[in-house]
């Protein structure tokens, strides 16, 4: 048992070396701590023999939900898919990492490019009138004695296009969302959480750098 522990050490420091390299913002002793943990949420093959592809869309989504306190079933498809860079499904090894580096410390302009993606859930290149109405009615708690709640989240769209459409084409561009966050940064998260409040963000990095490092 300690032979193969020793195996599985060596090729976890393995992987960290060749991730490091390729990665913003974690070190390389992070990063082995990320790949550990990534190892953790990937548990056992269903099938014994068959090592599982990676992270699918279950799994991902409740360590959103769970550590990140995460709620929106639509924003959270929008964070599976923007980590999925290579839309087969599941979240590699790589795309977990390079997915948290954004996530937890990312730049703003890497941050403005996350949420845009995120965002845009049909992958067309802009976040539509008909995005918009859904991620702001997923968002938005109506009151129960609203007679029409619809018709106050299509006012509020219209009233976000004006603000952030700068084109005037009845939908936002990367160009008019990165000109608007760009302005007013608290638009970044404008139709949605779709990153760790500073809160989650601390713990989960206390439990994945720290305590895993003390084992």
């Amino acid at each position: 048992m300690s032979e193969m522990t020793a195996l599985t050490r060596k090729l976890i420091q393995t992987q960290a070396d060749t991730i490091s390299k390729q990665v913003e913002h974690f070190n390389k002793t992070e990063v082995k701590c990320l790949i550990r943990h990534y190892k953790q949420l990937l548990g056992q093959p269903a099938v014994p023999g068959r090592a599982a592809h990676g992270l699918d869309r279950g799994t991902f989504r409740c360590m959103l939900h769970n550590i990140f306190r995460m709620t929106d079933d639509m924003i959270m498809d929008g964070v599976f898919k923007t980590f999925d860079k290579d839309n087969d499904g599941y979240v590699s090894m790589k795309e977990w990492v390079e997915g948290l580096s954004v996530f937890l410390r990312g730049t703003l302009d890497e941050k403005i490019k996350y949420c845009f993606h995120v965002y845009d859930f049909n992958g067309d290149s802009y976040i539509s009138r008909e995005e918009m109405f859904r991620m702001l009615k997923n968002s938005l708690i109506t009151q129960p004695t609203e007679e029409e709640p619809d018709e106050g989240i299509k006012d509020l769209v219209e009233i976000t296009l004006k603000m952030m459409d700068r084109d005037h084409d009845g939908r936002l561009s990367f160009a008019d969302f990165e000109k608007a966050v760009r302005e007013e940064n608290l638009l970044l998260e404008a139709f949605g959480n779709c990153l760790p409040d500073a809160t989650s963000i601390e713990t989960f990095e206390q439990h994945v750098f720290q305590e895993q490092l003390e084992q």
